[in-house]
């Protein structure tokens, strides 16, 4: 998996760099199959903002959060890309049932041999 860390606005600790990165490898633990993530930290006055891009199969997760403290604004944003990969993998689920559901139907259907249709 590719990571990135940017920030904006303000000069990127390494603290706060291995926080993001170990943040970013604990999303494995809900899906394993993601191909880039990426966090943009953002400094505006006294607004601290974490936004998070993380790319899957076919589709990018994005979440962000603003608040006055940066880790409690990782903190959150990690929630919501959490509760979006857990959905993700939920209907990654429901198409494949429904693909091999398809397919056994199929598989179980009575053949009929053109001399019995003639009868």
């Amino acid at each position: 998996m590719n990571t990135k860390v940017t920030a904006r606005h303000f000069d990127l600790t390494p603290e706060l760099k291995l926080r993001a990165e170990e943040e970013i490898e604990s999303l494995t633990r809900y899906f394993d199959r993601i191909i880039s993530a990426e966090f943009i930290f953002d400094a505006e006055r006294h607004r601290r903002s974490a936004e998070l891009k993380v790319k899957v199969y076919n589709q990018t997760i994005a979440a962000k959060s603003e608040t006055d403290d940066i880790y409690t604004a990782i903190g959150a944003s990690m929630e919501k890309v959490k509760v979006q990969l857990k959905k993700y993998k939920g209907k990654l689920k429901e198409h494949k049932a429904e693909e091999i559901a398809d397919v056994t139907e199929e598989l179980t259907k009575p053949t009929t041999d053109v001399d019995e249709i003639e009868m």
